[in-house]
């Protein structure tokens, strides 16, 4: 059944001053359904509609103690963590709810080129949050617990290169790749190596990384990631050019062992729709076409995403999206999106035409 959500988050926050290189942070989100509930917001138990997940509640989105030093910061507490494009890591800021980690972050620049950030996470707040159901979900707790390790090394070359390598080892203990799978089945090892500069003019991304299963996971998993994009400017407008591959894997046994990427900031890949939050069993080819250019005083963008499986190269539809963002005139503060995405699964199996149309009004101060 169709959906139609009106919610709003408020978020207030405090900051303190920084004494010897010490400083904190407390904020606090709220998000309230306006009016009737014609959606399923994962919590409300109105499962005949689609899903907005953006469930009501209070929560502490961050609290933090930050201690700065000559060559980099430790931060522990409950925090945002983004690393690189968030593919990987990612706080998911699009949703009501944001996801953040628990847990202690050292970010270290041996030199002004460098920067090595590790990271350990104890418990993951999500988006399905702030409180579970008396059931808890097997694929969308509110909170994920486990013990995780991210380490994530930089060194930027120049305008033409910036290599990054990176490692995270999650452990995902009380969640699931699809209802019907065992809890654990998303702990995994990513090791990877992402490129990105500029060339003559033309903007590139190349990236590999290779995904197993960690200790308790109850599959074997060995799967593959690849990325390959670029990127011109041609009278005003930047238009990109790509294709992602989320494997579907090689480990044996039933069920899905394709490439995942459990605490991303999903909504940025593969469309907006959100039809590809979990990689298919046969694995994810997205080729796709971006542009976006300055258009009366904000932006316009507008992307194409042809699907197919990794596995056996079968259709799994279409997906075009378009946006629009700008500041109001005359109101300090105050942003307006509209944005719109539109699939066609062109009757793939397991996925339905999808539409979804969002009206954002944000004010910061």
């Amino acid at each position: 059944m169709d959906a139609s959500a009106h919610t709003l988050r408020t978020r207030l926050g405090y900051q303190t001053a920084t004494w010897h290189g010490l400083s904190g942070l407390v904020e606090v989100d709220d998000v309230r359904s306006l009016g009737a509930e014609h959606y399923n917001d994962t919590r409300n138990g109105k499962g005949a509609y689609g899903t907005v997940a953006d469930p009501q509640g209070t929560a502490v989105n961050q609290l933090l103690v930050r201690s700065r030093f000559a060559k980099g910061s430790a931060t522990v507490g409950r925090q945002r963590i983004n690393l690189d494009n968030q593919r990987f890591i990612g706080g998911v800021g699009w949703r009501q709810n944001e996801q953040t980690y628990d847990g202690g972050v050292i970010e270290f620049k041996p030199t002004p080129a460098s920067t090595v950030t590790y990271g350990y996470i104890g418990n993951i707040d999500t988006i399905f949050g702030p409180d579970g159901p008396a059931t808890p979900s097997r694929t969308a707790p509110a909170d994920i617990e486990g013990h995780s390790h991210l380490l994530n090394a930089k060194y930027v070359v120049g305008t033409s290169l910036t290599a990054t390598a990176y490692h995270y080892r999650l452990g995902l203990d009380n969640v699931a790749v699809t209802a019907a799978a065992p809890l654990g089945t998303l702990s995994s090892k990513t090791t990877g190596l992402r490129l990105l500069g500029v060339l003559g003019g033309t903007t590139y991304v190349v990236e590999h990384a290779w995904q197993s299963s960690l200790a308790d996971n109850p599959w074997d998993l060995d799967s593959r990631y690849r990325l390959i994009e670029a990127g011109r400017t041609w009278a005003g407008t930047q238009f990109t050019l790509g294709q992602e591959v989320l494997g579907s894997g090689k480990g044996a046994g039933v069920g899905n062992r394709a490439f995942q990427t459990p605490l991303a900031t999903k909504h940025a890949f593969q469309g907006w729709a959100d039809v590809f939050l979990t990689t298919p069993a046969d694995g994810l080819r997205d080729a796709y076409l971006l542009a976006s250019r300055p258009v009366a005083g904000g932006k316009l963008q507008v992307a194409y995403h042809d699907f197919r499986s990794d596995r056996g190269d079968r259709r799994f539809g279409t997906e075009w999206n378009a946006a629009y963002s700008r500041a109001i005139p005359a109101a300090k503060g105050w942003l307006a999106t509209l944005k719109y995405a539109a699939y066609n699964s062109a009757h793939a199996s397991g996925t339905v035409d999808t539409d979804k149309l969002w009206v954002q009004v944000q004010y910061t101060r």
